[in-house]
């Protein structure tokens, strides 16, 4: 299967709210602050008042669910919704929570974004599956999203 890159997007994560102890394990709600994506075909900043919902459950793994609103360099609004899972050694991901930087090849991090968007030089978008894998940053996580062509 082949693919290539759609973009890069960096975001910055505000104070994280944490909810607690759920049925299906510890929650938290991350609020996106800010952030930035570019590719070749598209570039942009994104919005504030999307978030990440995280879910941390009882076997170690971590589930993400992203969800942005990008503006395009151009003015275009495209909603991205992102769904995935982050797991590691126990000391990467205590040196992750610590703030640290971790090289991303000593963990697993992979999410597959789907995007909406009404506007037509960007309607391929709808029209795609996308797979990214992430680097979790002190500053916030960085997606490397590639489409599957």
């Amino acid at each position: 299967m082949d693919s290539r890159l759609l973009m890069t997007l960096q975001v910055a994560v505000a104070g994280g709210q944490k909810i607690g102890a759920v049925p299906r394990g510890t929650r938290v709600t991350a609020p996106i602050a800010y952030g930035h994506f570019e590719g070749p075909r598209l570039r942009g900043k994104v919005l504030p008042g999307g978030g990440d919902w995280t879910l941390l459950r009882a076997d170690g793994v971590l589930e993400l669910d992203l969800r942005l609103t990008l503006e395009t360099d151009d003015g275009a609004l495209i909603h991205m919704a992102s769904f995935g899972i982050r797991h590691g050694p126990p000391e990467v991901i205590a040196a992750l929570a610590r703030g640290e930087s971790v090289a991303p090849s000593t963990y697993y991090f992979r999410t597959t974004p789907r995007f909406e968007t009404g506007h037509l030089k960007y309607a391929f978008l709808n029209r795609l599956i996308a797979v990214s894998s992430g680097d979790r940053r002190p500053e916030g996580p960085i997606y490397t999203i590639d489409e599957i062509l």
